[in-house]
């Protein structure tokens, strides 16, 4: 079975059989590599087989999240942003629902189980970390390591050899090993963990740790340091689904088209506001090459120009601007003559089609 990664942000598609829609902007984290290194190991090296077993006989759809922690969080916040609210009557229950989607059954797991039910049929689609498919880890302060501050330096380190090459403490099985091949490290050691690995150093079971990172103020507080071309990977959540599903389980293309639209639109519209005022001009043209002169009032496709009912030579203005320029663009509208000034948050912006569910539809061969 292949899997099919759609990414939500504007960076580029996975290839392979996922697609992978990155969503989760505030949750964003990297892999690095630091002095105690360790990997975790990447979903992806278990979505590129030829694992064929997804159950035909269910008719409801699986979506799979995450069922804790920070991006768990995150997650449920988006779908309620979205309008899609995630309903979990019981909290030692694993199962859920979204009443706005039909036949529907959301499962919440950890995000390794997430993609292995992927593989393997159990689940439909699903979002998880892209780090779970990559590595992020840090580097300590003192010792041999003290002057070690970037990948290079820790290559050139005589210290690793067969008899005792260096030790890495990591969950990221897959992309540790690759990584310190191409940067030239050869004499490695791993062993495997899935939490915690920032004692391993202290506890002289490892030299250096590749681990998933988001702010390093655990790292900080363990005495490690990060190194420089240490970066595996520069994670963020995705939404995956199950390629052979989307072509077989019925709905589930319909489900994950909704889905992408709310999730896409939502993401345009964040930190973007609806400015509407009262300006006096002569016509509608007047008053929006007045507004063309200034960039920050030109809105995302021009302004809206619309006579005031009852009122002459007066009208009304609608334009969209970034909430960092918010102030300044009040500033100017007032300065060209625009008054009573009302100003919302958007929760969408829908374009007239979603590039990734065209981008999805290609994978697809649709």
């Amino acid at each position: 079975m292949s899997l099919v990664p759609t990414f939500l942000q504007q960076c580029p598609i996975i290839g392979g059989g996922f697609t992978q829609s990155s969503f989760l902007s505030s949750t964003k984290v990297s892999v690095k590599f630091t002095i105690s290194c360790c990997t975790v190991p990447s979903p992806m090296t278990h979505v590129n087989g030829n694992v064929d077993t997804t159950s035909t006989e269910r008719s409801e759809i699986r979506l799979g999240l995450p069922s804790k922690g920070r991006m768990a969080t995150d997650t449920l916040n988006l779908f309620n942003n979205c309008q899609l609210s995630v309903r979990h009557l019981n909290p030692r229950q694993y199962v859920g629902d979204i009443p706005q989607l039909e036949n529907l059954e959301v499962w919440f797991q950890r995000p390794k189980d997430i993609v292995r039910k992927l593989v393997s049929g159990d689940l439909d689609i699903g979002i998880v970390g892209l780090d779970t498919v990559s590595e992020y880890g840090e580097v300590p302060k003192h010792g041999i390591f003290e002057d070690i501050n970037s990948i290079e330096e820790l290559a050139q380190m005589p210290h690793w050899t067969a008899e005792k090459p260096l030790r890495v403490a990591t969950g990221f099985t897959h992309l540790s090993p690759k990584f310190l091949k191409e940067n030239g490290i050869h004499h490695v050691s791993f062993s495997t963990a899935d939490g915690a690995l920032e004692a391993a150093p202290a506890m002289g079971i490892a030299d250096v740790i590749v681990d998933l990172v988001s702010s390093g103020a655990t790292l900080k507080e363990n005495n490690m340091k990060e190194i420089e071309g240490g970066v595996l990977l520069r994670s963020q959540a995705v939404m995956v689904a199950s390629k052979k599903s989307l072509l077989q389980r019925k709905g589930l293309l319909d489900i994950t088209h909704e889905m992408l639209e709310r999730f896409e639109a939502h993401i345009r519209a964040l930190d973007q506001y609806t400015v509407v005022a009262n300006m006096r001009g002569y016509n509608e043209k007047e008053i929006a090459e007045r507004l063309l002169t200034l960039p920050l009032l030109s809105g995302l496709q021009g302004p809206t120009v619309s006579p005031v009912f009852g009122f002459t030579n007066y009208y009304a203005i609608v334009i969209c601007v970034p909430k960092k320029l918010l102030y300044k663009s009040v500033q100017q509208l007032r300065a060209i003559g625009g008054s009573g000034v009302l100003v919302s948050p958007l929760t969408y912006i829908f374009d007239e089609e979603t590039p990734r569910w065209r981008e999805l539809l290609l994978k697809l061969e649709l």
